[in-house]
């Protein structure tokens, strides 16, 4: 075993490093995402214009730029939700969601 740790010692300890800041920077990417978007499930009768404008103070888009958003980045979603689907949502101000928006519009 000391042969080993002697001989592997660098790849040893890279690859536990490694490992550890993978682990810290997707927990915090994590965090930083979950203020930015929320899940919703949807239910009868609403559709991506309906929940757009239920969630305008939430979001700085218009209802356009808000439903071309939710398609572009939720499986499945087409022209049409059914009651039960959770999509994500965006509710966050900031420029991020701007420019996730305008990417959409392309």
């Amino acid at each position: 075993m000391k042969k080993l740790w002697s001989k592997y010692s660098f790849t040893i300890i890279l690859v536990i490093l490694s490992c550890s800041l993978a682990f810290i920077l997707s927990v915090k990417n994590q965090t930083i995402d979950q203020d930015k978007y929320v899940k919703v499930t949807v239910s009868e009768g609403d559709s991506l214009w309906k929940i757009s404008k239920q969630y305008s103070g939430l979001h700085s888009l218009s209802n356009e730029e808000f439903v071309n958003w939710v398609k572009k980045h939720n499986e499945n979603i087409g022209e049409e939700i059914y009651p039960g689907e959770k999509i994500m949502i965006p509710v966050s101000k900031d420029e991020t969601t701007n420019q996730f928006a305008s990417v959409a519009n392309e």
